[in-house]
């Protein structure tokens, strides 16, 4: 039997990998499909470019990945460039011409998504994306196809293993959010530029993918809610341990109604104060774990290595592998399943609990007003504890579940009381009663 082609478009961390593991583990690939898995060539930008001790040809980079995408004797497409342009219009042409894609493009997927199941449909061809979430945890295949006989509710994930290993540093050690995340950019978590990690656009691209697939609607990443860490202080964190909590940046899909009882979706990524004993409050470092509740099967946990080269590298070759049974045996992999059309919840319907620090002045009649406040918008406050004396009072709330809309009102008139000088902090809390 001929050899199963492949075109890799990127041969960076992730693609050098791929290479790597093709190589290494050639028999056994072999033995899975049925056939020899063989490169047809590598599109990079700087084909001369050292690479250490890749073991691949050098007659097989080239600049023209359009032009290795049309040859006829390619049969799947595996990209890991990253980004919407050119690979959206690289990815469709693959697709429309009946060749098999898998990606780990996350964020083209998420803003996107449509057109490439679409163009897929059209070429009657196979679309994988397992190493868009996560990385080596199988995740999506088990949303997409284990579970399709559920109906699941809720997933909540930690989905970035940047922000977590910050968020696990400051509760392990004190530490401040500048210092841990000056630490995880010397460990090699950090890019230079963590501005997609720590404010939460990476993890929304995520959370749009997750949704998508586990309320069978179209979810991109501009209907995520989206609310960085950077703001999260050591005394945020004082405060959770208080509490018997911790903080995570947290992706949030759930489906229910919503303020006119229809049924919806609402997706959000921000971070939350989380009870110790929730199964995602042990997650520690940069590892990931998503947590999906279903009507069936009840609560499930998927953990493991959610970043880096080799953990990406092997869901890319998961997807590979099923790629390239389905071009020997004439099969298809389920298609995108978005039936249900749901409409996307906006923020101010989400109803949860919050924990909110105030600075006040430290006077007769103040906590009274503050309640007051409260009260006006209908957020009825579970526990208050004072902090401090004179210049340095605090109060500091916890509510029970209001609606997002009614803490923004509350919010919004706290800050213009002349009694309170400050509003440290306003976290979301997930989890427990």
């Amino acid at each position: 039997m001929r050899p199963v082609k492949l075109a890799l478009l990127g041969c960076g961390t992730v693609g050098s990998e791929v290479v790597r593991l093709l190589h290494e583990q050639a028999p056994d690939l072999t033995a899975r499909i049925g056939a020899e898995l063989e490169l047809a060539g590598i599109a990079v930008r700087r084909p001369g470019r050292k690479r250490g001790s890749l073991p691949v040809d050098e007659s097989l980079f080239t600049t023209d990945a359009l032009g290795l995408i049309k040859r006829d004797d390619v049969d799947v497409v595996v990209e890991v460039v990253g980004g919407v342009e050119p690979a959206r219009s690289w990815l469709v042409e693959a697709l429309r011409a009946g060749k098999s894609v898998v990606t780990a493009n996350k964020a083209l997927l998420a803003e996107d998504g449509a057109t490439l199941h679409e163009a897929a449909a059209e070429g009657a061809a196979d679309l994988y994306y397992e190493a868009s979430v996560a990385g080596a945890i199988p995740l999506l295949r088990p949303l997409r196809e284990s579970l399709h006989g559920d109906r699941v509710t809720r997933v909540t994930g930690i989905v970035n293993g940047t922000t977590n290993y910050i968020l696990s540093s400051m509760d392990a050690s004190g530490a401040g959010f500048d210092e841990a995340l000056e630490k995880a950019g010397e460990l090699g978590y950090a890019e230079a530029d963590p501005t997609a990690d720590v404010e939460g656009f990476d993890a929304a691209a995520k959370a749009a993918i997750l949704a998508s697939l586990a309320f069978h609607t179209r979810v991109t990443a501009a209907d995520v809610f989206r609310e960085g860490m950077t703001a999260v202080t050591a005394g945020d964190m004082a405060s959770a341990r208080r509490m018997g909590c911790t903080i995570k940046l947290l992706c949030i899909a759930e489906r229910g109604p919503d303020a006119r009882g229809r049924e919806s979706v609402g997706v959000r990524v921000h971070p939350a104060m989380i009870p110790r004993t929730h199964p995602l409050a042990a997650v520690q470092d940069a590892f990931n774990a998503v947590f999906v509740e279903a009507e069936a099967a009840g609560q499930l946990m998927f953990y493991g290595q959610g970043a880096g080269g080799t953990p990406t590298a092997s869901a890319v070759l998961g997807d590979i592998v099923a790629a390239a049974r389905n071009k020997l045996t004439g099969t298809r992999a389920p298609g995108e399943n978005a039936y249900a059309h749901l409409p996307i919840r906006s923020i101010g319907e989400v109803v949860t609990r919050y924990h909110i620090s105030l600075d006040v002045a430290e006077r007769p009649g103040v906590l009274a007003a503050v309640a007051g406040v409260f009260a006006r918008h209908e957020v009825s406050i579970a526990t208050v504890r004072q902090s401090g004396r004179a210049q340095d009072a605090q109060l500091i709330i916890v509510t029970h579940g209001a609606p997002d809309a009614n803490l923004a009102a509350t919010v919004a008139e706290l800050d213009q009381l002349d009694i309170v000088r400050s509003i440290v902090s306003v976290l979301r809390v997930e989890g427990g009663a």
